[in-house]
């Protein structure tokens, strides 16, 4: 069997990754039906529902368990790999966006408070690149559930395409 085939035949392998790719083409709608704007960055960015990282590690557990069985050593890998991610994506990098918000306040802030205060001290003086941090790295629980549950079904769904 060829590299390609084998690929191709990989159950848990394609359902994860459809998993990925469409979670994240799902979040365009889902953020023009909230906001009434069309972010097309939402395509290739970290956060907002449904989250990218639980579907994908949702739909491979869930394949790998159709595939190995629930009682296989894979299936009990997958299923504690995913709950790290899920716990990653609605802990520490939550956090690390709402720190993200509050350095950018600061620095806001404090460019402000320089203009006003010594209107001499320009920009170039100040010899810093003015670059916000990226805000938008983690997420909330309802995301990362919304994520799972798309990616548990997907899973299974995919089931029906191999088997």
């Amino acid at each position: 069997m060829t590299f390609s085939l084998g690929v191709l035949n990989n159950y848990p392998l394609l359902a994860a990754l459809t998993a990925i790719v469409t979670a994240q083409l799902i979040k365009i709608p889902l953020h023009f039906l909230f906001h009434r704007e069309w972010d097309w960055k939402r395509v290739v960015g970290t956060g907002g529902m449904p989250s990218s990282h639980s579907a994908g590690v949702t739909a491979l557990a869930s394949a790998v368990g159709y595939q190995e069985g629930l009682d296989s050593a894979f299936f009990a890998l997958a299923i504690i790999l995913g709950l790290i991610v899920m716990y990653d994506a609605m802990g520490i990098r939550r956090h690390a966006g709402e720190q993200a918000i509050a350095i950018n306040d600061l620095e806001t802030a404090f460019d402000q408070h320089i203009e006003t205060d010594d209107p001499e001290f320009s920009r170039r003086q100040l010899r810093r690149k003015k670059k916000q941090l990226k805000e938008l790295l983690g997420h909330h629980p309802i995301e990362v559930a919304g994520g799972a549950a798309y990616g548990i079904a997907l899973g299974i769904a995919m089931h029906g395409l191999y088997f």
